[in-house]
């Protein structure tokens, strides 16, 4: 995470609260059908992605595929040759790997502006759930595996809203 002044956590907390304020704060998910990438909650959800992650999410890659034992999560800079960029990446994955394995979904919660689907079932299975950050060429993955049926159900309706609201690829492998 990049720190710009004041604590990191002091700037997504007030971040996260104005763009609550001003874009409303999703509860459905089927909210996120209606943000097209042009649109106002995109944007806004764009921005405090970049705060969350610490890169810009116009010009990174995001994959969020569903494995037959649970999925991974992408993310790259499209250019090898943007090495904070990916070095931030790989930060955010270790991240979020450690904070997920804890049964802690913030995070993509700050990201989204409301309760992701899928978390509440993650979190209180997470002793049967597995996280591993793993780092790519051009920036970072997150692996979840499980053998638990209601885990893993979990973590396809994650990533299911996840691809949706980040408009992003999920049945693919990065090149």
């Amino acid at each position: 995470m990049i720190r710009l002044g004041g604590t990191v956590l002091g700037r997504l907390q007030m971040l996260t609260a104005s763009l609550i304020l001003a874009a409303g704060c999703r509860s459905h998910p089927s909210a996120a059908a209606s943000s097209p990438p042009d649109s106002a909650a995109f944007a806004a959800m764009q921005a405090r992605g970049r705060m969350v992650m610490g890169v810009d999410q116009h010009s990174s890659r995001h994959i969020f595929e569903d494995l037959p034992d649970g999925g991974r999560i992408v993310l790259e800079r499209p250019d090898s040759a943007d090495p904070e960029g990916i070095m931030a990446i790989r930060t955010h994955m270790r991240t979020i790997a450690a904070a997920f394995a804890r049964g802690n979904f913030a995070l993509p919660g700050q990201v989204h502006a409301m309760t992701v689907p899928g978390t509440a079932v993650l979190s209180a299975h997470a002793a049967a759930i597995r996280y591993q950050a793993v780092d790519l060429p051009r920036g970072g993955e997150a692996l979840v595996v499980t053998r638990d049926t209601a885990a893993l159900a979990a973590v396809h309706e994650f990533l299911a809203f996840q691809r949706l609201d980040h408009h992003a690829a999920g049945h693919q492998h990065p090149q």
